[in-house]
Formats: structure tokens, C-alpha cells, sequence
């Protein structure tokens, strides 16, 4: 039998905390409700519910403070403010300080359980993504992914891996490519090392002595014989990172070393046979390069010989809660922290950004909000300004962000009164709200004499 899923209801008033259970009773759910928002708290704190659902206006403390008192305990909560006292401006602060959705009262029926499922259903997903279950059962060679994107990748590296003699593996940077090559390392079941030359690294002088090694006196301090990496990988796999960065010089001279499988040290008259798999990535586009004569065809074809693309993080979104809930798991043992994952909103604005920087930039984002987090729950004052929009006015500044907003409420209503020919009750069903709701916009917006404003709809 699945386990129900605990909902708080606080509301002053008898009759909308009875039609709010009568609306929500259902199998999978077990409601709890209060009447004192304080009671209602420490309700909360007893139950831990998945969903709050607080009216706004209560004795006492208000539905913003419930919020906040909830915030401050458990941020993964939903909390679903309703009000029949409906305001631009507290429905954005409210938004801002955490709330799941801002409702105005009367809300239908349908409308109420509708928005319910969807918050539910929306924390149970999160539940999962961050579930160790959810992390164990998509981890294959070092990635974590749901993707099918990746998933298609990962089964081609499982594919080829035991036959590959050369691949090119492209992608943006910091998408993974060094572990596309180590996963092909450990599934080729080679004896030998893997070895990784990061060519954008090593000056244009050195290439050719750190490929294929030196003997003693092949130049000016050259004072001992040196092994080079492709010796050092024989029977084995050399990885040649951001292989795009090589000068063409060195790369007519790799070329022979892969076809051949035969290398030549600076200064030595024998060529030495390796056996040696050679995995290169680039986050260019080699055709480009090729088309400009920076990169050789023929080096990319003997390379390119199976072709991987990484995708960049950007494609594949369903990943970013896996990915993070790895993450956090690795900061919070690594700084002795007990952090058990991301609150909803700070989660949303993971998911919404572009990461140019892709799982990179991502696992740095994690690393220093574990560093910052003063709670349990990696919040979105964790991270950085970069990600959550910090240019976005300061409350204070909330009303006139808001006047756009108000304006087009006192357009609706006025245009709900002039089609309803003055009859306010026509123009609250029109509306889709109570009749008190209506008379409180238009004392809002002073439509005291709604024929003096609007000589006719299209004004509206």
C-alpha cells in the first residue's frame, strides 16, 4: 500500500479549513489542520508535510511569517498561500521569500486540486531525484545520468570499447570528455596505463620530446634518456586532451606514431614499436580547423575513426538533479557538513540556467554552496549572483516593479464592468472572483464611477 502524503492546512476560518479538507480528502492523502497559524507551526514541525496550504490574513501571525517560520526550518516544503485580499505586491514578496504559489480565494475546486497534484507530484519527483536509489541506479563509469542522450553515449562507449584502436571525442569544455576516455580505458580491459597529455598545456618546443621521449644529448639540456607518454602508455591508453591545441608540426609526426604504431625519440636512429590505444577530445570543431589549415585531414580521419559527442549540460537538464544531489553528497563529506540536498526554488534555478560551464561549472556552483550553507538545505542565497538573477529590484522596490501588474488588473476589471454593463455581480463571475473581491479591486484601483473611465471596451 503506497504511503499517503501528509498536507498542513492553517486557516482562521472553520468554514475554509472544511472545504478545503472536504475538496483535498483522497486516498494518498492525510491532512492535518489548524486554526492558529502559531499551533500551525508547530504542527509543521511535527508532521513534516510535503505541502503547506496557509490562508494570508490570520490573528496572530500572518501567512508570510508562516511562510517564513517554515523557510527557516525545512525550506523543502511547498507553501500555498491563499487570500481573498489579493495584492501584486504581496504575491511577488511572497514568491520571492519561497512561496510554491499564491492563490486567491475563492479558488475553485478543480483549480485547488489541480495546483495540489501538481505540487505533489512535482516534490515527489525531487524526492526520487535525490533518492540514493536514484543516484546508485544511474551511475555508470564515474557519470550520473537519466538522460537518453547519454545513455545512448554510454552505450556506444560500452560498445566499442573492446575493439577501439582511436576515437575523437568532441564537446563543449566541462562537459565530461576526460570521462568518456577513462570509461573506454577501464572497458577495453587494456593492461597497460592510461596517460593524459593535456596538448593546449605543453609549449610548442616540447611536443615532440613529450610524445616520443629523448635520448641523452638530443639538445641542450637533455642531460639523461626520457620515456616518452606514448612508451609509457604501450599496451595501454594515451589520452590526448584538447588534441585541436596541437601545433601542425607535431601532428604529421603523430600521425605516423598512430598509424604505424611506431615512434622515434629526439636524437635516437631506432624507431620503437608500442602498442597503443590513443583516445584524443577537443571542444573545436576539427572540420573548421581543418578548412583554416590549422588541423590535418588525414590526422583526423586516422583519429576520428569512431566519432563521440559529449553533449553540453544544457541538453540534457533531466541530469542536473542527479548530478547535484551527487555533488552535495561529495562537498557535504568532504567539509564535514550534514547537508541532505537542494531546497524547490534553488533547484528551479539550477534548472533554468544555461551552465555555458556545463557539469564543471555545476559541480563548482554545488561545492561553494556547501561551503555557504548555514542549513541543512542548500538555499538560493547560496549561490551565485550569476545564477539567480541578483540585478532583480530589492523589495523596496517592489511597487513599481508591480505597477505594470496593477495596471493590467485595473484594465481587466474595468473591462469586466463596462461588458457587465455595471452589474458588479456579472463582472466578479466574469472575473472568475467573489463579489467582496470585486469591490475591494475597485476600491484599489478608485473605479468608484467606472462609466466616467471607460467610454468603451476598446479602450480596455
Amino acid at each position: 500500500m503506497a504511503e499517503s502524503v501528509p498536507v498542513v492546512i492553517i486557516d482562521d476560518n472553520a468554514g475554509s479549513v472544511e472545504m478545503l479538507s472536504a475538496a483535498l480528502r483522497q486516498t494518498g492523502v492525510s491532512l492535518h489542520t489548524a486554526r492558529d497559524p502559531t499551533e500551525g507551526v508547530e504542527l509543521v514541525r511535527q508532521v513534516r508535510p510535503r505541502l503547506v496550504i496557509t490562508d494570508l490574513v490570520m490573528p496572530g501571525l500572518s501567512g508570510l511569517d508562516v511562510l517564513e517560520q517554515i523557510m527557516s526550518f525545512d525550506p523543502s516544503i511547498d507553501v500555498l498561500l491563499m487570500t481573498a485580499h489579493y495584492t501584486t505586491e504581496t504575491a511577488v514578496k511572497a514568491i520571492r521569500r519561497g512561496a510554491a504559489d499564491y492563490l486567491q480565494k475563492p479558488v475553485k475546486i478543480a483549480t485547488l486540486r489541480t495546483r495540489v497534484a501538481e505540487l505533489i507530484a512535482s516534490a515527489e519527483l525531487r524526492k526520487r531525484a535525490f533518492s540514493r536509489e536514484s543516484s546508485e541506479s544511474y551511475e555508470f563509469e564515474g557519470f550520473i545520468a537519466q538522460s537518453p542522450v547519454m545513455w545512448e553515449l554510454l552505450g556506444m562507449v560500452q560498445r566499442i570499447a573492446p575493439h577501439y584502436r582511436s576515437v575523437l571525442i568532441q564537446g563543449p569544455t566541462g562537459a565530461g570528455k576526460d570521462l568518456v576516455a577513462r570509461a573506454l580505458h577501464r572497458r577495453s580491459e587494456v593492461k597497460g596505463q592510461f596517460v593524459v597529455l593535456n596538448c593546449s598545456a605543453v609549449v610548442e618546443t616540447l611536443f615532440e620530446s613529450e610524445l616520443f621521449g629523448h635520448v641523452k644529448g638530443a639538445f641542450t639540456g637533455a642531460d639523461r634518456d626520457k620515456v616518452g607518454l606514448f612508451e609509457a602508455a604501450n599496451c595501454g591508453t594515451l589520452f590526448l586532451d584538447e588534441v585541436g591545441d596541437m601545433p601542425l608540426s607535431t601532428q604529421a609526426k603523430l600521425l605516423r606514431a598512430v598509424q604505424n604504431q611506431e615512434i622515434l625519440p629526439v636524437g635516437s636512429l631506432r624507431s620503437r614499436k608500442v602498442n597503443v590505444r590513443v583516445v584524443a577530445a577537443t571542444h573545436r570543431d576539427l572540420r573548421t580547423a581543418i578548412t583554416n589549415c590549422r588541423f590535418r585531414e588525414d590526422l583526423y580521419y586516422r583519429l576520428a575513426m569512431v566519432e563521440l559527442n559529449v553533449p553540453s549540460l544544457k541538453q540534457r537538464p533531466e541530469d542536473i538533479p542527479l548530478l547535484a544531489r551527487h555533488f552535495v553528497q561529495l562537498f557535504s563529506s568532504e567539509y564535514g557538513k550534514q547537508i541532505n540536498g537542494l531546497t524547490p526554488r534553488a533547484l528551479i534555478v539550477l534548472e533554468r540556467y544555461g551552465w555555458p560551464g556545463n557539469v564543471r561549472e555545476l559541480e563548482h556552483v554545488i561545492g561553494r554552496a556547501c561551503m555557504l550553507a548555514e542549513t541543512q538545505m542548500i538555499d538560493v542565497r547560496d549561490l551565485p549572483s550569476h545564477l539567480t538573477g541578483s540585478n532583480v529590484p530589492p523589495e523596496s522596490e517592489l511597487p513599481g516593479m508591480s505597477s505594470a501588474l496593477d495596471d493590467q488588473e485595473r484594465r481587466l476589471v474595468v473591462r469586466a464592468l463596462v461588458e457587465s454593463q455595471g452589474n458588479q455581480s456579472e463582472a466578479a463571475r466574469r472575473l472568475g472572483i467573489g463579489r467582496d473581491a470585486l469591490r475591494y479591486k475597485m476600491k484599489k484601483h478608485q473605479v468608484l464611477s467606472w462609466i466616467s473611465h471607460a467610454k468603451h471596451v476598446g479602450d480596455y
